[in-house]
């Protein structure tokens, strides 16, 4: 059997996907949805190791949010710029038991 792996490091790279850091800071939030900026912030505040990563990863968090179809826009901010995003109501009951599939929502 192979041997427990040690738990990571607080600078590691987290083990989880960008689809449940994305959702988990989006359920962190009351109202359950966040603008972008407040999800690139969640994410560098919970994983120190993004804090000092060059700037890519947001890429990744973009691309994350707008080719899944488990993230659905939810009116724009009040300013004006930019959109809230949160997870679709078929896919929110599996996100919150920290089941992150890629099964596709049924609309």
């Amino acid at each position: 059997p192979a041997a427990p792996r040690p738990p990571p490091e607080p600078g590691d790279k987290p083990a989880q996907s960008y689809i449940a850091l994305i959702s988990t800071a989006i359920l962190s939030s009351p109202e359950k949805k966040l603008l972008l900026s407040d999800i690139y912030q969640w994410i560098m505040d919970n994983y120190p190791y993004f804090k000092n990563k060059e700037k890519s990863w947001r890429n990744s968090v973009r691309h994350n949010l707008s080719l899944n179809e488990c993230f659905v826009k939810a009116g724009r901010s009040d300013n004006g710029k930019g959109h809230f995003w949160a997870i679709h109501p078929a896919n929110l009951e599996d996100f919150a038991k920290g089941e992150y599939h890629r099964r596709r929502a049924r609309r």
